[in-house]
Formats: C-alpha cells, sequence, structure tokens
C-alpha cells in the first residue's frame, strides 16, 4: 500500500519569524517576596537521655510512653551529655572520673573512654561533628576531641573554671564562659588558640550565639547580668539587668527558609489578528520551610502591556504581578498571561514588505513601521539599480 505523500510544511510567515525571535530574544526581569510557614521541628528520634550526676549512668526515655527503658554504665558523676550531629552516638563528660564515655544510640554500648582534664563539666559538639569541646572546670583548660578517633587532638588553656561552651553556626569559633574569671575566651577552632579574652560579669555561666551569630550572650550568674558581645569586635556593647542569678538560655530558632526557584518560559501564538507571546511563569518551592504564600512580578518591554491574566496576576503600566497561595516543598505552581507583539516589539519595531517568495537584499526592502493592528502594508519590492529581476 502506497504511502500517504509527504505533507508539505508551509513556511513560517513573517510574523511567525518575528515571533519566534521575539520569544527567544526578549528575556523579562523578575522579582519576588515570599512568606514561609511555621518553623518545622524534626524529631531527632525517639529518645531522650538523662545524665545522673549522683551515680554513674546516663537514663534512656522512650518519648513516646515516657518511660525510662534503659540505663547506660559510663564514669563517675556524669554531668552533661550530647548527642552527633546524627543522633547515633552520645558524648558524656564524667566529673568525677575525669573522661568522656562515648555510647552507640542503637545498641547502649560504651564505644570509648576519653580521659580529658580534671572535672570536666560540659561538652559541646562543632556543627559538622567532627570535633568536641570540653570544658576541664578544674584545670582551666578545653579538651578537643577529635570524633572520628575518640581521641584528644589539643588541650586550649582558657580563663578560671570553664563552664559553657558553645560554637558559632560555621564551627569557626568557640565561646567558653570562664566562671572563676569573669571571661568568655573566643577560641579558633582551626588553630585551637584563643583569639580573644572579653571582660564581662561575675561569675559567667553560659555564653551563648545567637541565631544571625552577630551578638553572643553570657549569663553572669553572681552580677545578675547578662553581657551582650559582638561578634565582629570582641567588645561588649550592651549590658542587661533584672536577673536572679541567671545561668542557662537559649534562643527562639531562627525561621525556616524556602528556596523559591522562579522559571519563565515563552511559546508564541499566531494569531490571526494579534499575534502574540504565552508566559508561564513558574514558582518552585524547592524547601526545606513550607512556603504559604510568593509574589512574582515580571516587568515587560517599555510600551507593553499584558492580557489574558491568570488568577492571582494583575497588571499595571509595564509590570505583571502574580500572588500565589501555599506551595509544599517540592511542588510548583505556574501563572500565565500574554503579550500582544504588536506591544511587545516597542517604538523600534519594524517590519518589511516583498513579494512574498523572492529573495532580496536587506537594501532593497522598503521597511516601514508596523502599524498597531497588524495589517500588512503595501507590497512592493525595490530593484537595486543595474540589477535584473530573476
Amino acid at each position: 500500500m502506497p504511502s500517504a505523500p509527504a505533507r508539505t510544511r508551509r513556511p513560517l510567515s513573517v510574523w511567525g519569524r518575528r515571533l519566534i525571535s521575539f520569544a527567544t530574544g526578549v528575556a523579562l526581569a523578575l522579582t519576588g517576596v515570599v512568606a514561609l510557614g511555621a518553623p518545622a521541628h524534626a524529631a531527632t528520634g525517639p529518645f531522650a537521655y538523662v545524665a545522673n550526676i549522683g551515680g554513674n549512668t546516663v537514663s534512656v526515655i522512650d518519648t513516646s510512653t515516657n518511660a525510662v527503658t534503659a540505663g547506660v554504665t559510663v564514669g563517675s558523676s556524669p554531668a552533661n551529655v550530647v548527642l552527633s550531629p546524627t543522633g547515633t552516638r552520645a558524648y558524656v563528660t564524667n566529673l568525677g572520673s575525669n573522661t568522656v564515655s562515648v555510647f552507640d544510640t542503637a545498641t547502649n554500648a560504651v564505644t570509648a573512654t576519653v580521659p580529658v582534664g580534671s572535672g570536666p563539666l560540659t561538652v559541646a559538639l562543632t556543627p559538622s561533628g567532627a570535633l568536641a569541646y570540653v570544658t576541664n572546670n578544674g584545670t582551666d583548660t578545653v579538651s578537643v576531641i577529635d570524633t572520628a578517633t575518640n581521641t584528644v587532638s589539643a588541650t586550649v588553656t582558657v580563663g578560671t573554671a570553664p563552664n559553657g561552651v558553645s560554637f558559632n553556626a560555621a564551627g569557626t569559633r568557640a565561646y567558653v564562659a570562664d566562671y572563676g574569671s569573669g571571661t568568655v575566651s573566643v577560641i579558633d577552632t582551626a588553630t585551637s588558640t584563643v583569639t580573644a579574652t572579653i571582660p564581662v560579669g561575675n561569675n559567667p555561666a553560659q555564653a551563648r550565639i545567637n541565631p544571625s551569630g552577630t551578638a553572643v550572650y553570657a549569663t553572669n550568674q553572681s552580677d545578675n547580668t547578662v553581657s551582650v558581645i559582638d561578634t565582629a569586635s570582641h567588645t561588649v556593647t550592651t549590658t542587661i539587668t533584672g536577673f536572679t542569678g541567671p545561668y542557662g538560655m537559649a534562643f527562639e530558632p531562627a525561621p525556616q527558609t524556602a528556596d523559591i526557584a522562579v522559571a519563565l518560559a515563552a511559546q508564541p501564538h499566531l494569531g490571526i489578528l494579534v499575534p502574540s507571546l504565552g508566559y508561564t511563569l513558574t514558582a518552585r518551592n524547592a524547601g526545606p520551610g513550607a512556603l504559604t504564600s510568593a509574589t512574582l512580578s515580571a516587568t515587560l518591554p517599555a510600551g507593553a502591556s499584558a492580557t489574558n491574566l491568570a488568577a492571582g496576576c494583575t497588571s499595571m503600566t509595564t509590570t505583571v504581578t502574580c500572588t500565589y497561595g501555599p506551595i509544599a516543598a517540592g511542588a510548583s505552581v505556574s501563572k500565565t498571561f500574554r503579550v500582544p507583539s504588536a506591544r511587545t516589539a516597542g517604538s523600534g519595531g519594524r517590519f518589511c514588505s516583498g513579494p512574498g517568495r523572492r529573495r532580496c537584499s536587506p537594501s532593497a526592502v522598503t521597511c516601514r513601521r508596523r502599524r498597531s493592528r497588524l495589517r500588512p502594508g503595501p507590497r512592493r519590492f525595490d530593484r537595486p539599480a543595474g540589477r535584473a529581476p530573476r
């Protein structure tokens, strides 16, 4: 059976070529604002760990039943416990035996016992979990434990009777509250050296950095004050009063962010009367935060305007603004609008007229500004002097 004859592909009109050229050559400027949902608090696991300083165990609580399900035997007088970022290991300071116990949270078995200084009180891990900092209250030092090998890689001398320790978000600096000397020591974690010693109030118990990383707050237990330290200058900028024996402190977490990816696609519509470009403005929530709303704006070329606006989109002069509702992490929502081609070319838009299929030099074609109604002009072809027609 003979095959059907091949369908002759119709050449694009000058308007079709213009629209495709315009679609690939014109970019709209985009701006946007987003509103994020409430921070999502992911549980680290179903268990909680309690250091029993009056004995030698860490109690394991199943938080789904609030019952103690296990006890891990560690060193003498365990004071503090912290988990690795993955939650697979626990680090316990044994105040009475001058050690740090490391146990596997899956099996509750102690996997390492690390000797440190005298009177280890607080333990904190860098954000990456690569290092554990232990404040040795009795020897005025901080032991730095390499968590890959569970060995002390450095011992840093700080102020008297160091108590609390915390890190900036990058893990490049540690802040130690020197309870006995009324100072905060700043340690460079790359070199394990003290780079600043900042006088604060009497008996600072904790030194905590705020979520933005711009200030460290030291709780001065005997002064009933809190010192605010500028992290750039390492100076106290404010002393807050009105406390009674301030000791521990915590910050409200910073709002969780959402990464919004924006895409703009154009598709020519070869209408007979008014050809146009159809735009699709897509907002994708790449997470991790929840998105409650977003507003995106597209700036059109000078003289252009938009029609066929999707719900939630408005147009004013040369700006299209689209409002989006909640978008789940990983999801996308698109809005559409059209820009008639007669307006998108701007005041300098031109087209050329001439016999439909004849080749001609650009210098031999009469060009004029196109009219707003997109009606073709006179079909005229001017030959260069001395050139014979084909």
